[in-house]
């Protein structure tokens, strides 16, 4: 049976779900972008593209198996889907914000009656009445920061990154109601009856990511200092060794390392007289 995903179609998700979903292997061929949905060319998989805010509904009433979508859209549904792989982009917060003049500090000092500007009122209405506050969800499509200027709202709630535009327009942040990412979700359900296919296309996935921060480092190293470099380069399992033919007095080390790690292993290799060193890119990491 063909296995249904759900990808965003447009905004701050789609293209970095897509860029995964051809890095993991997937074919979705040249029209993928023309198209609502399509069928990868190389596995019984089908991609469709829809709006993130639907996906958890889609997923969790089983029109889809596994979708990728905000964990502030999963949140915003209120349906108990399972988080089977956090995608590392599209940080946030969805977060309470107070105007600065307002003299709130804190969600506990926020009064009874209280008007409340959001584009996600289920969320914010679960997590006021969590805290026994009487509060009016104000519901807006969008630039919920203007709200409490023009009088329509005494507070927000929105998501946040930088937070630069809280303070662009005099607002102050007191809360967060959920920390959000880009993830791959599924139902109990689902991920029971077809907990292969499932893990097959995560497992894919995550070597994607995994392989993004990471360098493979090639360099030849004297002989004598091979201890050193082991202590350097521990890599994920110690770095490979190998004979050079013509050079005892040299070896080859193979190492995947941390891009981080990058700046600083080369200048503590040329330090010890290695030569030849050589980084390259990682398409895939299987751990």
């Amino acid at each position: 049976m063909t296995l249904r995903m759900a990808v965003p179609n447009k905004g701050r998700l789609n293209e970095r779900s897509v860029e995964l979903l051809l890095k993991s292997g997937l074919d979705l061929g040249e029209e993928w972008g023309r198209r609502l949905y399509v069928s990868a060319r190389n596995q019984d998989i089908e991609i469709m593209f829809v709006r993130a805010q639907d996906i958890p509904e889609l997923v969790n009433s089983g029109a889809i198996d596994i979708g990728i979508t905000g964990l502030d859209q999963v949140a915003e549904s209120g349906y108990p889907l399972e988080n089977v792989l956090n995608l590392e982009f599209g940080y946030c917060r969805l977060s309470v914000a107070v105007p600065e003049s307002s003299g709130i500090r804190r969600v506990e000092d926020i009064p009874a009656g209280c008007r409340v500007a959001t584009s996600f009122p289920q969320a914010t209405g679960r997590f006021f009445e969590a805290r026994g506050k009487d509060v009016r969800v104000v519901l807006v499509s969008g630039a919920a920061e203007i709200m409490p200027y023009l009088g329509v709202s005494d507070i927000i709630v929105d998501l946040v990154s930088s937070g630069s535009t809280l303070k662009m327009n005099r607002l102050l942040e007191i809360g967060t109601i959920v920390k959000s990412q880009a993830a791959m979700v599924t139902t109990k359900d689902t991920l029971r009856e077809r907990s292969k296919e499932i893990e097959d296309i995560v497992n894919s996935v995550r070597s994607v990511i995994d392989a993004e921060g990471r360098k493979y480092l090639m360099a030849d190293v004297p002989r004598s200092r091979l201890k050193e470099v082991e202590r350097m380069l521990p890599g994920i399992g110690g770095p490979t060794v190998m004979e050079i033919a013509g050079r005892p007095d040299m070896v080859a080390i193979h190492v995947v390392i941390s891009k981080n790690e990058i700046y600083g292993a080369i200048n503590d290799l040329k330090r010890i007289g290695a030569q030849g060193i050589l980084t390259l890119p990682i398409d895939r990491l299987v751990q």
